[in-house]
């Protein structure tokens, strides 16, 4: 979407990590397994991979809906990782998020008045204030003001993520944590909603945090890509390098399933085709999670779990593989 404004990051995630614990006599599941990554101003990180991996507990813990297990959170130069509740108010009002089902992430007994207000009102403005401050978000997002007093039922599944994302815009944030936006929504609404936040972005100075598992969608919107795997980021970097080259046989695979727009391409092209499922959280395998379904897999990769690295000098694109593909 757009480029980053500053070398200094606005997010920096750090060994992030989330375990919850097992039911009964289950092991704990390690949702999320030692993350690092930077967000700046104005960028747009995409964090993709399939269901199950960790993508939307790493946003929760970001906005601390989730108390991280391990693992440091640092905005705009403040460790926000184990602060208290009241000390997070006062940074409501820069980390926003949303959701991805815009019907169950309203509260349908309320106007959607009440709840674009309703993050107003919790820092202190009037009712009167913050009423205003909703009719201004409705234009902004393309409703039409007169709709305020209506209920979300009353609402299209685009329109209703219309109103999550004046919600989200209520107090100004500087960060949007963006789950899965659009997966809900019909394919035709889906581009109206991505060139939505693509405007905001612009006009706002927008940073997003977008999770998606689509990765057309990613290609459009983002500036750089996190490939997520079993809780850990198998590979970032700028996302003109990772969709033309990928270094890790999981990201081939993942962009192997994208469909392209031409025919003849799209049937001489490789697909690849993973073995089995993806492993359990709860009993991940030794070494590189990723080698029970890999091709490349060798000796190392069943006993030495890979590191992100960088894959060649001067880049920015980092890939946890012992036996990555050449650049």
């Amino acid at each position: 979407m757009s480029l980053m404004e500053s070398t200094e990051p606005l997010l920096s995630v750090r060994d992030l990590t989330m375990t919850f614990p097992g039911r009964r006599r289950s092991a704990p599941v390690r949702a999320v397994d030692g993350i690092t990554f930077d967000v700046a101003a104005g960028e747009t990180l995409g964090l993709v991979g399939e269901s199950g991996c960790g993508k939307s507990t790493t946003g929760r813990m970001i906005v601390r809906l989730l108390e991280p297990t391990a693992g440091s959170l640092t905005y705009d130069g403040r460790d926000i990782s184990h602060l208290s509740q009241r000390e997070l108010k006062p940074l409501r009002t820069d980390l926003q998020m949303v959701f991805q089902d815009p019907h169950s992430s309203l509260n349908p007994r309320q106007t959607v008045a009440r709840i674009i207000s309703d993050p107003l009102l919790v820092q202190g403005s009037s009712a009167a204030d913050a009423r205003r401050r909703a009719v201004e978000l409705m234009e902004l997002v393309g409703l039409i003001p007169e709709h305020i007093d209506r209920y979300p039922h009353e609402f299209s599944g685009g329109q209703a993520q219309r109103i999550g994302i004046a919600r989200a815009l209520a107090t100004g944030p500087r960060l949007v944590i963006a789950d899965e936006p659009v997966s809900a929504l019909d394919v035709s609404v889906q581009a109206q909603i991505v060139n939505l936040m693509e405007r905001l972005q612009r006009e706002l100075g927008l940073a997003y945090l977008f999770i998606a598992h689509d990765l057309s969608v990613v290609k459009r919107v983002c500036d750089r890509v996190a490939v997520m795997y079993l809780g850990r980021i198998v590979e970032i970097g700028e996302k003109e390098r990772v969709y033309a080259a990928p270094a890790h046989p999981y990201t081939r695979a993942l962009l192997s399933a994208v469909p392209l727009p031409d025919p003849a391409a799209e049937r001489a092209r490789e697909r690849i085709t993973l073995l089995g499922d993806p492993p359990s959280p709860a009993a991940p395998p030794p070494g590189c999670t990723f080698h029970p379904r890999c091709a490349k897999a060798q000796e190392i990769c069943r006993t030495e779990a890979p590191t992100l690295r960088t894959t060649a000098p001067g880049t920015a694109r980092q890939v946890a593989c012992h036996f990555p593909e050449a650049a």
